[in-house]
């Protein structure tokens, strides 16, 4: 089964008409979308959208063929004109099967936002899931027989369409799946590319072709990452949207709840409301055995927090106990929590503060945390596949 993206933007395009945002102005030649529309085998066309004829064309494509036109959500503005001997376009209740005389299969599939998504399967057997911007499933409640070839979906808009679909196996490491309904809430180029593949995803140019089933561009997510950043530069946000995709996220909170400090309740509580009602919580600073388990992706917050509290274990404040045993305990604790990342077997990404570039503090006990802190992050950036500093909420990657 062959696929063509005769568009992958959101239902306004990419850039939008009239909109003077940075990502808008910077979306040009191929980071410029229309909006997205798939030609299935010159048969079936999900979605008709304006000049769907012509970017048939430009892709080397005839509408000729189409036995099927099908809408996944309601176009807004005037109507879409229907170019001459194409069917006229219909949206399929949810849960009927269509098949067509190409020996294509489609099943309508409910959404819990407007809209139907589209599961096909091709005379060869391959299957694609097809799904509306701002959707994702609903009543996914087992686990599927097998997973989908290829996965068309709002990535970027509804990351938990993606959790869903992986959390009852219907995505596995194999599926191929593809961001559409691009719009312009993500920086496009080298931006748009770290986030999706952080997701497991990828984009394409509009005009693309692609053989469902073929597997050879999917994209490994990395096993092991560090987030750095000063305070409020956005590094915990981004650790957290690194795995919003994924279902059962183990959050390993390493600040503890320091009762009656209502200021760091209310920092507790904002991130709780941030993440996905799947994501299980711990409350630990006990942080190898954690690496050393198998099980679903953990993201730690935060190591700075973890050295705060093995520092006041070993006695690293006093200047005696330092000398006397404390610098050694805490040497130990540092190989031992890199020694379990680079064993670890899940998926790990971590926060860490960078404070090395402030003020050097007044105290001796400061100057010690921040040099302890230097070395951790150092450490503990050697065992990853990918490493980001944030600054002003913007990523800079330092590896991968």
């Amino acid at each position: 089964m062959e696929v063509t993206l005769l568009g992958t933007g959101a239902p306004a395009g990419l850039p939008r008409p009239d909109c003077p945002c940075a990502a808008c102005a910077t979306a040009l030649g191929p980071d410029a979308r229309a909006a997205t529309a798939l030609l299935v085998d010159g048969a079936l066309l999900l979605d008709l959208t304006p000049g769907a004829a012509f970017a048939a064309a430009r892709a080397g494509h005839s509408l000729g063929g189409v036995r099927q036109v099908l809408l996944s959500h309601p176009h807004d503005g005037p109507p879409v004109e229907v170019p001459a001997g194409l069917p006229q376009p219909v949206r399929v209740p949810d849960g009927r099967e269509l098949t067509l005389l190409t020996g294509h299969r489609v099943r309508a599939v409910a959404m819990d936002a407007g809209g139907t998504g589209y599961a096909v399967t091709g005379p060869d057997g391959r299957r694609l899931l097809y799904l509306p911007p701002g959707g994702a499933p609903a009543g996914l409640e087992t686990a599927t027989a097998e997973s989908y070839d290829m996965v068309l979906a709002d990535a970027v808009g509804r990351p938990d369409a993606l959790a869903r679909l992986r959390a009852v196996g219907s995505v596995g490491p194999t599926t191929d799946v593809l961001a559409v309904h691009l719009d312009h809430d993500v920086p496009p180029g080298g931006e748009l590319r770290r986030r999706l593949a952080a997701a497991g995803a990828r984009a394409v140019p509009d005009g693309t072709t692609l053989v469902v089933g073929a597997y050879e561009d999917v994209p490994d997510v990395p096993r092991r990452t560090l987030v750095l950043g000063g305070a409020r530069s956005g590094k915990s946000v981004e650790a957290e949207r690194r795995l919003e995709s994924f279902p059962d996220v183990l959050y390993v909170a390493t600040g503890g709840t320091r009762g009656g400090d209502t200021e760091w309740a209310a920092r507790v509580a904002a991130h709780r409301e941030r993440r996905p009602g799947s994501w299980r919580t711990s409350e630990t600073t006990d942080l190898v055995p954690v690496l050393a388990a198998d099980g679903p992706p953990v993201l730690i917050d935060c190591l700075s927090l973890w050295l705060t509290d093995v520092m006041d274990e070993v006695g690293a404040w006093d200047d005696a106990e330092w000398a006397g045993g404390g610098e050694k305990a805490l040497r130990e604790r540092v190989r031992e929590l890199t020694e379990a990342v680079r064993c670890a077997r899940r998926t790990v990404v971590a926060v860490s503060n960078e404070v090395g570039s402030g003020i050097v503090p007044a105290t001796a006990s400061g100057r010690r945390y921040r040099d302890e802190l230097g070395r951790l992050n150092a450490a503990f950036a050697s065992e990853c596949e990918q490493v980001l500093l944030l600054v002003a909420g913007q990523a800079v990657v330092l590896r991968g």
